[in-house]
């Protein structure tokens, strides 16, 4: 939500005359904002102070909440019932009505650990949590619950292939949500884009994908494509459906580990969908291994969702197979990228949107946890997909 400039101002007297204890205000406003801490303690102006948090929490996608904070302190003031409002129909498309918790069960799995060679030297079973949409015509959605916490976003110096893109290495701290335990494929697309149009932008093809098959993933989709699938799923479902943030998308990859991918400090062509053969390119040569494992196999194109093992968090194909959309703006580095998991919009190229994950056609240092790549978001392309997030709360 974009607030214009009298909204702002209503919003931060509404916000001010919440809290009669002006104290409490300055020492949430200091813990938020984590600036301007002499300019708080020496007394200055509340409401220059207000008006910074105000765009602090617009940029991070927190201005609910932080309305929610004051409504907390005094829940009958009309101008921030009124806010709430506002922000929840910005984010419900017309016909939306909320639905009901979903039942939550637990599967198993069998998580895959490798060495530099690229042996297996670890197979352990776990469980997650998840519940499951039904489309219709036998057509359903399944998503995984990925637990809270906190980790160290990009690569560090010594992380071989690694780019000066994906530093500095940074603390995040990520609240829990839900991701799509496979990229959208093309059974799960046609079904959702039947429903009525809700944004300008039309979806073109009901049947986009290069290759051919319902339980393959959906591709040559771009982002304005993907959003509008997540409006529609949206209401189609009851829930509010987005493109995960860069953030998210990457703390669910790694599912608590730290090496290069999420199988260990190397990737096989066993365990992933990528191009596992050398080829030169305009007189470069690139490797189709990363480690000390053999080459592989270079498939030429993408397989079924699930066709390979998860990793810890239960998620299939984070790997390899296609490159997944992300909600973030273009930047061209992590400095001043934001610490709690929220969707980076501020002070990046908003015309390109944020890939992450590598594709079928990648060499595995592209497949990495960590690497990060960057398109316009009007382009389609055969490498080109996505996955969905939601949350319960």
């Amino acid at each position: 939500m974009h607030l214009t400039g009298s909204e702002r101002e209503r919003l931060c007297e509404a916000i001010i005359s919440a809290y009669p204890r002006k104290p409490k205000l300055r020492m949430m406003v200091s813990y938020q904002l984590d600036k301007n801490l002499d300019a708080i303690a020496g007394g200055d102006d509340l409401t220059e102070i207000v008006f910074s948090l105000i765009e602090w929490a617009e940029s991070r996608g927190k201005l609910e909440n932080l309305i929610e904070a004051a409504s907390k302190e005094n829940p009958g003031n009309p101008d921030l019932r009124e806010f709430q409002e506002s922000i929840q129909e910005k984010y419900r498309p017309s016909g939306f009505s909320p639905a009901s918790l979903p039942e939550i069960t637990t599967f198993e799995f069998e998580v895959v650990t490798v060495d530099t060679q690229g042996r297996k030297t670890k197979r352990s079973s776990e469980q997650a949590e998840y519940f499951t949409e039904y489309l219709g015509d036998g057509v359903a959605l399944e998503m995984v619950s990925i637990p809270g916490g906190k980790f160290q976003m990009g690569a560090p110096q010594d992380e071989k292939a690694s780019q000066e893109s994906e530093r500095p290495q940074h603390m995040v701290n990520v609240e829990p949500f839900f991701m799509s335990r496979y990229p959208i494929t093309q059974a799960q697309w046609k079904i959702v884009v039947n429903s009525s149009q809700i944004e300008e932008r039309p979806l073109e093809f009901d049947d986009p994908s290069c290759f051919k098959g319902d339980n393959l993933p959906v591709e040559r989709v771009s982002w304005y494509e993907a959003q509008e699938f997540c409006q529609r799923l949206s209401r189609k479902t009851g829930r509010i459906y987005r493109l995960p943030s860069e953030a998210q998308w990457e703390y669910a990859c790694r599912a608590k580990e730290t090496t290069p991918f999420h199988f260990g400090k190397t990737i096989t062509t066993d365990l992933a969908n990528y191009r596992g053969q050398d080829r030169e390119i305009n007189g470069h040569l690139y490797q189709g291994t990363y480690g000390g494992e053999l080459p592989g196999v270079d498939r030429q194109r993408t397989t079924e969702v699930g066709s390979f093992p998860p990793n810890a968090f239960g998620l299939c194909d984070m790997h390899g197979l296609v490159w997944e959309w992300c909600a973030d703006y273009e930047h061209e580095n992590y400095q001043d990228a934001p610490s709690d998991g929220s969707v980076w919009l501020s002070d990046g190229n908003e015309e390109y949107r944020i890939l992450r994950g590598g594709s079928w056609d990648s060499f595995p240092h592209l497949c990495r946890s960590a690497s990060r790549f960057s398109e316009s978001a009007d382009v389609r392309d055969k490498e080109f997909g996505f996955r969905v997030v939601c949350s319960l709360m």
